[in-house]
C-alpha cells in the first residue's frame, strides 16, 4: 500500500497555530524534514509521517502538550481545506458528516478502515454514537484528540443552539495533560475505551446548515472530485515518484538510483514499471520541473533564479532553455504575463 499522505493546508495549519504559540518556523520544518516551498499549495500532498513529526515538533518547542487538543479546537477547518467548505455548504449535519467520508482522506489518509467510511453512526442501547474507525490510533492519538477537538468545539461555537456531544470515547489512556479535555469539550471523556467514539444528540443529524445554497455545494463537490482524481492518479508509481522527488528537487540531486533507493527496487524493476505506466524516469522528473516552473511563475512570487533553484537547475541559463522547450518563450516572459 502506497504511504499515506496529508494536504500541505493541514500542515501549514498546524505550522502556523505552533508559531504562533511559541513556536520557532524554522526550527519546526527542519525537524519535521518539511520543505518550507511544499506548503506553498493547500492542495499538495505531504506523508502523513511529517505532519506526526511535525505535530511532535511543535509540542516539544511550545512546551505545551495538548498542542493537538488545542489546534483542534481553534483551527477553523474552511480555511485550510475544501473539505471544510464543502461540510459548511451541506443541507444540513447529516449531509455534511456523509461529505467529510466521502472527501476526508483530501485531508488525511487514514489505514485500517476496511470497506466503509471513516466516521460511522452507530446506535447502541438506544443511544447514537459517532465512532472513528482508523486503525491503530494509539499510534498517533494527537489525532484523535485533534479531530474530536474539531467535531465538537466547532459545532458547539458555530451552531450553539443544538446539543452535538453528550459524552467523548478514546482509545489512548489518560495523558497527564486530561485536565485540558474537560475545559475544552465540556462533555465526560472516558480514556482506555474499546473505541474513539462520540456519543451525540439524535437531533443534531437534522440541524440545518445551508439546505438552499446548493449552487455553491455543487462548484465545490466538483473542485472536491477532482482533488480526489489527482489523489487517486498520485497511488500510481509515477506519482510515487513525484512525491518522492518533491521535496529533494531543489537540492538538483534527483538521479534515479536515489528513487530506487527509498523504493527499494532495481532500476530496472522501476523502469519496467514505469514503462508500464507510459513514461520513463526522465519524462517523470521533467514534466515535475515544468509543472512546478509553471506554478511559481505563475503565482509571481519567486524569481526567475529563485524558481530555476526551486526546480533543481543551479544554472539559470540552463533553466531558461529548458523552459525555452517547454513552453516555447522564456521564464521572464512567461512570469510577466497576466
Amino acid at each position: 500500500m502506497a504511504e499515506p499522505t496529508v494536504s500541505a493546508g493541514y500542515v501549514k495549519a498546524l505550522l502556523d497555530f505552533a508559531v504562533a504559540h511559541g513556536a520557532g518556523e524554522r526550527r519546526l520544518l527542519a525537524r519535521a524534514c518539511i520543505p518550507a516551498e511544499a506548503l506553498s499549495d493547500q492542495d499538495n500532498r505531504l506523508p502523513f509521517a511529517r505532519y506526526v513529526a511535525l505535530m511532535r515538533a511543535a509540542k516539544a518547542e511550545t512546551g505545551d502538550p495538548a498542542l493537538a487538543l488545542e489546534f483542534g479546537a481553534a483551527t477553523d477547518f474552511r480555511k485550510f481545506s475544501v473539505v471544510g467548505l464543502i461540510s459548511h455548504a451541506s443541507a444540513n449535519m447529516l449531509e455534511a458528516l456523509q461529505q467529510l467520508n466521502r472527501y476526508g482522506r483530501l485531508v488525511v489518509e487514514t489505514e485500517g478502515l476496511g470497506d466503509g467510511p471513516r466516521f460511522q453512526i452507530v446506535e447502541k442501547n438506544a443511544e447514537r454514537w459517532m465512532e472513528d474507525r482508523r486503525g491503530n490510533p494509539n499510534d498517533f492519538p494527537e489525532l484523535t484528540e485533534s479531530t474530536w477537538s474539531r467535531f465538537i468545539c466547532w459545532t458547539r461555537r458555530d451552531f450553539p443552539q443544538a446539543v452535538f456531544a453528550l459524552e467523548a470515547h478514546v482509545t489512548h489512556p489518560e495523558p497527564a495533560h486530561a485536565e485540558a479535555y474537560q475545559r475544552l469539550w465540556q462533555v465526560p471523556v472516558t480514556f482506555s475505551s474499546r473505541w474513539n467514539a462520540i456519543r451525540s444528540n439524535p437531533a443534531w443529524a437534522f440541524v440545518q446548515i445551508q439546505p438552499e445554497n446548493r449552487y455553491a455545494f455543487g462548484v465545490l463537490t466538483e473542485r472536491g472530485d477532482e482533488l480526489l482524481e489527482e489523489l487517486e492518479q498520485a497511488k500510481t508509481l509515477r506519482g510515487q515518484v513525484e512525491a518522492m522527488l518533491m521535496p529533494i528537487l531543489h537540492t538538483g540531486d534527483v538521479g534515479i538510483d536515489r528513487i530506487t533507493a527509498k523504493l527499494g527496487v532495481s532500476r530496472q524493476t522501476l523502469y519496467r514499471h514505469l514503462k508500464d505506466e507510459g513514461v520513463t524516469f526522465e519524462q517523470v522528473l521533467d514534466d515535475l520541473r515544468r509543472r512546478l516552473a509553471l506554478d511559481y511563475l505563475a503565482a509571481k512570487k519567486v524569481s526567475v533564479n529563485e524558481t530555476a533553484y526551486l526546480v533543481g537547475f543551479s544554472d539559470p541559463a540552463s533553466f531558461s532553455r529548458a523552459f525555452k522547450r517547454w513552453t516555447g518563450v522564456s521564464p521572464r516572459e512567461a512570469r510577466g504575463k497576466g
